[in-house]
């Protein structure tokens, strides 16, 4: 199933409400996004549907939330969608969906956090309650919260990509910071909770500040450090020592140095996506690329 062959309309996801649940089916509907994975429709004033419509792996992802986030939603303190009613495949449309809470805010890609400081706190404390010991049978990360060195092709065809288009000023400072977090020891501790997608589109903001976190499709156990990449890739400039000496239990070096590993590969992803968007070529966001040239530059910074 692909983008290509279903038209995900708003008659369609009220006639979906309709067969499975009719008590919800006549709530205010409208369009809230279309995502990399899943399209969202506001319904209502507090809950919304979410719809696979691109890749395949999307059907686990939202069992997997339908599963996972009502368990981890409590203990967070930034508002998420919690799943509240799981939608069956049907004649109608052939793939699972989900009705969640609606979390208002304003997508960070395209509205940054700002207040540097508060955005700082907000971070820290929401990774310090999510970086708990997952239990036996949590999620395993598709390619995320491993050892860096498994992305190593990933970054090599990225940053030659990112290079050859002319979007990376200096490869040798990108390439040094990959090669020093591929070189930083491997995570020897329990493996913790991870969003593992903290990118500007899935973190939520508001007068200027974090006020939720979306899209937990990717959640998985593993390495810390593919979240606290995000001190790099959400923060204003000049918030990540904030950050870090807010996030508990504390980050040791290796830890930081695979964080901007993970920071740098993020950012590069970002800058594609964010210049096939400006060119119009199929997958593109443009709101991806200026957060994602801020990221890089933050990270090849000479250190001062």
């Amino acid at each position: 199933m692909t983008r290509a062959e279903i038209d995900i309309t708003g008659e369609l996801v009220r006639g979906l409400l309709r067969e499975q649940h009719p008590d919800l089916a006549d709530l205010p509907l409208s369009l809230g996004a279309r995502g990399w994975d899943n399209q969202l429709w506001r319904l209502g004033d507090d809950l919304a549907v979410r719809l696979p419509w691109a890749t395949e792996s999307a059907d686990a992802l939202l069992h997997k939330e339908y599963a996972w986030l009502p368990f981890l939603a409590p203990r967070l303190p930034l508002p998420v969608p919690v799943p509240q009613r799981l939608g069956e495949p049907s004649q109608r449309f052939p793939r699972p969906w989900i009705v969640t809470t609606w979390v208002p805010g304003t997508p960070a890609d395209r509205a940054p956090a700002t207040r540097a400081g508060a955005a700082a706190d907000g971070l820290a404390a929401f990774l310090t309650a999510l970086h708990r010991p997952a239990p036996v049978g949590a999620p395993a990360g598709r390619d995320r919260g491993g050892p860096l060195a498994g992305a190593a092709e990933q970054f090599a065809e990225q940053l030659d990509t990112a290079t050859g288009l002319g979007l990376v000023p200096d490869p040798d400072a990108v390439r040094a910071v990959w090669e020093d977090a591929v070189a930083a020891p491997v995570w020897a501790g329990p493996a913790l909770w991870l969003h593992a997608d903290l990118h500007p589109a899935n973190v939520l903001t508001e007068n200027g500040a974090f006020c939720g976190v979306v899209d937990f499709g990717d959640l998985c156990a593993g390495d810390p450090a593919y979240d606290l990449a995000a001190a790099w890739t959400l923060l204003p400039d000049g918030a990540a020592d904030r950050f870090h000496n807010a996030y508990r239990p504390g980050a040791d070096a290796a830890t930081l140095r695979r964080a901007r590993g993970c920071a740098v590969l993020r950012a590069l992803v970002g800058i594609l996506v964010g210049d096939a968007g400006e060119h119009g070529r199929p997958g593109g966001k443009a709101a991806w690329g200026p957060p994602a040239r801020a990221a890089l530059r933050r990270l090849t910074a000479p250190a001062r």
